[in-house]
């Protein structure tokens, strides 16, 4: 039986887009996702076999404009897509996001932002050239972001480095914990442009590059074992005197810090993986109660009142959630208000910490069955603790920057 829409088209009245790339994203995880998931958690490996599906499904290119032969999905279209993709492989969606966001970020968003005309040429010239690579070769892209320190949370310049260079640049540095480390393609770096004269390190020199995996002096070094997100293999990843043209920017100078400063929701995409996540956790709930799991005896166990009410307070919590996020994710958009910045931290902090809640609830409402690695629920449970952890918006820089911003208007102090 196919599952339930988590957000009924009709309902949040979804775009004919949005109903059709849900509905796509959820029968695809539903058939081909779900059954291989425990394989790449067991394993903690990389989920090859489903980035060349989503090649063939088109998935790949789902925020490639349409005029330049992708799908054409926007910031919400395809924050409601991933959150399908979660609910089946959270290390898909995750590392999904990874690659999605190297086309959103060059594709809808940088077209939101102000760039003259002849830098904008340029940008649309080598942003084709990333996206026939995706199309037409099926290229995977990764987002290496944090390095350990303040520059992932956004208030300190990267620590990795670009050196302008004839014909491009040398880049060097190290990245932690960056997703699909070993199996992208290309590495979409976050760094900082050394410039003559220039002493201290500057988020305004911020730098978009697109490394080949294969370019001298990249290497990947450490070893993966972690709780959960297993699948993302998320090593370091090192560059050394690394050379790169300047046809791989994909983002020209300057516009990642306008993008960082105008349009902040760009780092909320982590948070789709987690709803999608949420919403497993109770569907699993509900199902196995009912009897109905597959590959369970049929026993059903929702006659009694402790399990109901159990439910009950995991669907008060999932709507909860769902109706803050959707509200903050079609509310993304350069220079959003006070508000809507306010509660785009607010989203990001209660689905991390609700995906986590409603997947403990389960395994507690179910029982010790639930527990057992032939069944999904935890591996859910462990992927789902995985948020709140995660940079730039942690649950604590979360409830950190709502305090101070709900209780300061810009410049003020208490001298």
């Amino acid at each position: 039986m196919a599952d339930a829409p988590i957000f009924d088209p009709a309902a949040f009245r979804l775009t004919p887009l949005e109903a059709r790339l849900t509905a796509q994203v959820r029968e695809f995880g539903q058939a081909v996702l779900a059954p291989r998931a425990p394989r790449w958690d067991r394993e903690a490996s990389f989920p090859t076999e489903n980035y060349r599906d989503m090649h063939a499904n088109g998935l790949l290119g789902v925020c490639i404009p349409a005029a330049e032969g992708g799908i054409g999905a926007d910031y919400r279209a395809y924050s409601l897509a991933a959150a399908e993709m979660g609910r089946y492989c959270g290390a898909t969606a995750l590392t999904w996001n990874m690659h999605v966001c190297s086309t959103l970020w060059s594709g809808p968003l940088s077209d939101d932002l102000e760039i003259d005309a002849a830098t904008r040429a340029e940008h649309h010239r080598r942003r084709g050239l990333h996206y026939a690579r995706i199309l037409g070769d099926g290229a995977v892209y990764a987002q290496p972001f944090s390095e350990g320190g303040a520059a992932a949370a956004g208030t300190a310049a990267f620590g990795t480095t670009a050196r302008r260079v004839p014909g491009g640049y040398v880049v060097t540095g190290k990245k932690i914990f960056a997703s699909l480390a070993g199996h992208a393609d290309f590495y979409g770096v976050l760094c900082t442009e050394t410039r003559e004269g220039e002493d201290a390190l500057s988020r305004r020199n911020t730098l978009y590059l697109a490394i080949p995996r294969d370019a001298p002096g990249v290497a990947v070094e450490g070893a993966w074992d972690p709780l959960g997100m297993r699948g993302t293999v998320s090593r370091n990843l090192v560059f050394r005197d690394t050379f790169v043209e300047e046809d791989a920017a994909l983002m020209p100078p300057g516009l990642y810090f306008q993008a960082a400063t105008r349009w902040p929701h760009m780092f909320l995409t982590l948070s789709p993986t987690y709803m999608g996540l949420g919403q497993a956790a109770y569907d699993f709930t509900v199902a196995y109660l009912r009897g109905e799991w597959p590959g369970m005896p049929p026993v059903k166990r929702r006659m009694y009142p402790t399990k109901q009410i159990a439910v009950a307070e995991m669907r008060v919590m999932l709507e909860q959630t769902k109706a803050l996020w959707f509200q903050s994710i079609s509310e993304a958009r350069p220079d959003p208000t006070k508000d809507q910045v306010l509660r785009a931290w607010a989203a990001q902090h209660t689905v991390m910490e609700n995906a986590a809640a409603l997947a403990a609830k389960a395994v507690r409402t179910c029982g010790g069955q639930a527990m057992l690695k032939s069944l999904p629920l935890e591996r859910i449970y462990r992927d789902a603790r995985c948020g709140s952890l995660m940079l730039p918006w942690t649950a604590e820089l979360c409830i950190d920057r709502i305090g101070r911003e709900a209780l300061y208007e810009r410049g003020e102090t208490d001298a």
